[in-house]
């Protein structure tokens, strides 16, 4: 009798600790590129707090959104858009109730350091004249939200067919913006924060807000998330605190 006691008791702690494993379990966030470093902050400060640190995988919205359907096991997801927000939403992989459009930013016109001058972005502006011999940079339009608000702005602006066929396309706004950065495009468009996050680019114009949608980054809990610290993080990414973060990096808060 004692000796099944001690087998009921093994079992209990088993159970004990294997439950507060998965309460402090660190949540896997699934962000767009454009959040690298203020998100990278964000999850830093969280853990200085005594929380598990969360883990973070960045990349375009549209390749994590197409991961999620697949059915790939995370926490979180932050969009760079509405859109594939809602494509995943559809598929009734988001809690309900935990979707919130935070932040917003802003789209520019990049080019490299060592290059002078600033370009009035308005309609008809001579951007193909600009680009001499060399491409836009831009992620992909056809996918990436950065990639089809700049895409947008241009139709908006009465250029995008004077460039369409001499654009240089990324997986992600990092990696257009990585084309700047190494002299492979003479000009790329991202977002402010993006420019912000490099020294090797300058920023050589602003898109008027009114040439493409709103861009919102819409965050939300996947329905099957596993950690108990995800929907902690996201209040915290929320908060007042959160979003001060977020503001030091370029970013507005809503």
């Amino acid at each position: 009798m004692f000796r099944r006691l001690k087998e009921i008791l093994f079992i209990l702690a088993l159970a004990t600790a294997q439950h507060g494993m998965a309460q402090t379990k660190a949540p896997l966030v699934l962000a767009a590129a454009s959040l690298q470093e203020s998100l990278t902050k964000a999850a830093d400060m969280w853990a200085a707090q005594g929380h598990a640190k969360p883990v973070l995988s960045f990349a375009a919205s549209s390749a994590l959104a197409r991961q999620i359907q697949s059915g790939a096991p995370a926490d979180m997801f932050i969009s760079a858009d509405e859109e594939w927000m809602d494509a995943v939403q559809q598929q009734g992989k988001i809690r309900a109730g935990t979707r919130r459009s935070f932040l917003s930013n802003q789209l520019v016109l990049i080019a490299p350091v060592t290059q002078k001058g600033r370009m009035a972005i308005r309609p008809g502006f001579p951007l193909a004249r600009a680009l001499g011999g060399g491409r836009l940079a831009m992620a992909d339009p056809d996918a990436v939200p950065a990639g089809k608000y700049g895409k947008a702005a241009l139709i908006k602006l009465g250029v995008w067919n004077s460039v369409a066929d001499r654009t240089a396309r990324g997986e992600s706004v990092r990696a257009a913006l990585a084309m700047v950065e190494r002299g492979i495009a003479p000009y790329g468009i991202v977002y402010t924060t993006d420019a912000r996050a490099s020294a090797k680019v300058r920023i050589a114009g602003l898109f008027p807000p009114n040439s493409h949608p709103p861009i919102t980054y819409p965050i939300a809990l996947l329905k099957d998330a596993p950690s108990a610290e995800a929907e902690g993080f996201r209040q915290f990414l929320l908060s007042a605190r959160g979003k001060a973060i977020f503001r030091s990096y370029g970013f507005t808060p809503r």
